[in-house]
């Protein structure tokens, strides 16, 4: 059971994620989360350093989705000036929200990665659906209150990958 947690990889932040190497994984599009995934939880926009990552994921050929869990105003104020799509509400880890965005990028499940950095959420929803799964460090060391309750169930799944040597979370900080 616990495998359905466990992510295809993890990295330190989005930055460490090129189009070359999801371009040799087959993917052609990205579903990502927001809050602490791309920015901080209580970050409105985005960062130049992270508007360039975007700039050159659509250089290369490679769509890109925001589906978050927040409310329409927090992601339509990030998503809409950056011209990226958007699921708000989405309801992760259920099955309708992954669906609605690849099929949104005009994609298979096969065809897309899910970014995030949480896993009863973006890991857990995206291995449901066959997507390639990438879990990310947390961009902030501080949660929304309904993510605090997530975070402590995580470390509990983290600690036993760990000692089975699945993943090295804390040698990635």
């Amino acid at each position: 059971m616990l495998k359905k947690f466990l992510p295809n990889e993890f990295v330190n932040n989005v930055y460490a994620i090129t189009p070359e190497h999801l371009k040799n994984l087959g993917i052609k599009g990205i579903i990502t989360d927001l809050d602490n995934t791309l920015v901080e939880w209580d970050r409105p926009l985005a960062t130049p350093e992270l508007t360039n990552w975007f700039r050159g994921m659509k250089d290369a050929g490679i769509k890109i989705t925001v589906v978050s869990n927040n409310n329409e105003t927090r992601v339509g104020k990030f998503c809409e000036p950056l011209g990226i799509p958007f699921i708000h509400r989405a309801r992760k880890p259920l099955a309708v929200s992954y669906k609605k965005a690849y099929q949104l990028l005009n994609l298979k499940a096969d065809e897309v990665c899910m970014i995030g950095d949480q896993l009863l959420t973006d890991v857990f929803g995206g291995n449901r659906q066959g997507i390639h799964t990438i879990l990310v460090v947390p961009v902030a060391s501080t949660d929304g209150i309904w993510t605090r309750f997530n975070r402590m169930v995580e470390r509990r799944i983290l600690s036993s990958f760990k000692k089975q040597g699945l993943l090295q979370w804390e040698d990635k900080k």
